[in-house]
């Protein structure tokens, strides 16, 4: 196993401390660790995780949050959602380096943080919680002693691991605002759940709970004998192994890469019934439709994706056409919506039978513009090049490719 130090700018471009531990062979995935309340990249559970990970062939970030170990900022200036936006910003530095999270592992109050930053990594197939908190709000009982003088003060010094630490009261209200139960329950990822009967700072009912709300693929693992921060190596080596053979089913197929001419590539991530992974060069983002249809609400639906780039286009070629008459155009603003609608009562339709699609498109138009400039402006948005493409011919080729990793297509059938 090779280990690499590293840093990377956080969420408020403070620069975070990280090593990333690699394979001897190309890994097979990436996962990003995130650890457990004021501990830091380096504690027992984090170090030999990842060590157990990278043995069995998948790369791990671990990096140290704003204001703790090696990272810069200020500890007491941080709070639940700048943890979130560290772990972001992980994932874009891996992402970077063309190594995207496939797993997200947390650990403690690191769980609660991969559950409700998953959504916004969408190459992360599967994610692990380890003695995770139901609510980040939890973790206020650990300060009890302390939250007369929080809320009388605005702060105080807590003992923490035997450590000093000053906490305010936007860390104690930021955590009470964050409930987890939607984001669980619309994680649209595989869910491995590691929690010890005897962990004495995070019971085993957060371990239920989070379990309950969450949809299938979900696994619950029960780590005997553990105590809260894995301390011993035993248990810390067994949460690797169960971690590495459960995740191999959903990080062993990396997520499409889009080869320089294939334009958009889509394909099921085999979370849910509807979730789709769109590669769009190097962006990534979820497709699926409504809870209410089946699916799991992680994204934009098909017909929602369609009206989104006539929405963007129009709006670039309104500002792209102010800018060159240079008008003062402050801001654009599209709202659309598609229905379905029948043939008769479209006065101006070629076709007269059946339903038609029609889409409404709403403009509105902020800055210092006279009538004839508005006029104009709303003339332009027809002239957008995916309005004419909607309007003109378009054919659709379609033709069986063969399967990534395939030598050959499938056979028809």
């Amino acid at each position: 196993m090779r280990s690499e130090r590293l840093q990377f700018a956080g969420q408020n471009g403070q620069t975070l401390a990280a090593r990333l531990d690699l394979p001897d062979d190309p890994p097979v995935g990436t996962a990003l660790f995130a650890h457990c309340f004021t501990c830091g990249k380096d504690v027992v559970a984090a170090s030999r995780i990842a060590a157990g990970l990278a043995a069995r062939g998948i790369a791990t970030l671990r990096f140290d949050f704003t204001g703790l170990g090696s990272s810069d900022g200020d500890f007491e200036n941080t709070n639940f959602s700048s943890n979130l936006q560290d772990l972001i910003a992980a994932a874009d530095h891996l992402r970077g380096r063309g190594m995207a999270p496939g797993l997200l592992v947390g650990h403690s109050l690191g769980g609660a943080a991969v559950l409700a930053a998953a959504a916004s990594i969408p190459e992360a197939r599967a994610v692990a919680v380890i003695g995770a908190p139901f609510d980040p709000g939890d973790v206020v009982h650990l300060l009890t002693a302390q939250l007369p003088e929080i809320e009388a003060r605005g702060e105080a010094v807590v003992s923490l691991g035997g450590r000093p630490f000053t906490i305010k009261r936007q860390f104690i209200d930021d955590l009470r605002e964050h409930h987890q139960a939607a984001a669980i329950a619309h994680l649209g990822k595989a869910l491995l759940v590691l929690h010890s009967p005897i962990d004495a700072f995070v019971g085993i009912d957060n371990a239920r709970q989070i379990f309950d709300a969450a949809h299938h693929p979900k696994s619950f693992i029960v780590l005997p004998g553990a105590d809260h921060l894995l301390r011993n190596r035993a248990d810390a080596d067994y949460a690797a192994a169960v971690l590495a053979a459960w995740s191999s089913r959903y990080i062993g197929a990396a997520a499409p890469t889009s080869a320089p001419d294939a334009g958009v590539v889509v394909e099921e991530t085999g979370a849910g019934r509807w979730q789709q992974l769109v590669s769009a060069g190097s962006h990534r983002f979820f497709a699926d439709e409504p809870v209410e249809e089946g699916g799991l609400g992680s994204g934009p639906n098909p017909y929602d994706l369609l009206l989104a780039a006539l929405g963007t286009c129009t709006s670039m070629t309104l500002r792209m056409f102010a800018e060159q008459k240079g008008w003062t155009l402050a801001k654009v603003r599209v709202a659309l919506s598609h229905h379905k609608i029948h043939a008769q009562d479209c006065a101006d339709c070629e076709t007269r039978e059946g339903k038609i699609d029609e889409i409404t498109r709403d403009i509105s138009l902020r800055g210092e513009l006279d009538a004839l400039q508005r006029a104009r402006l709303l003339e332009m948005a027809d002239k957008c090049p995916v309005h004419r493409t909607l309007h003109s011919e378009v054919k659709v080729r379609t033709k069986e490719t063969s399967p990534a990793g395939a030598g050959e297509s499938l056979p028809r059938t």
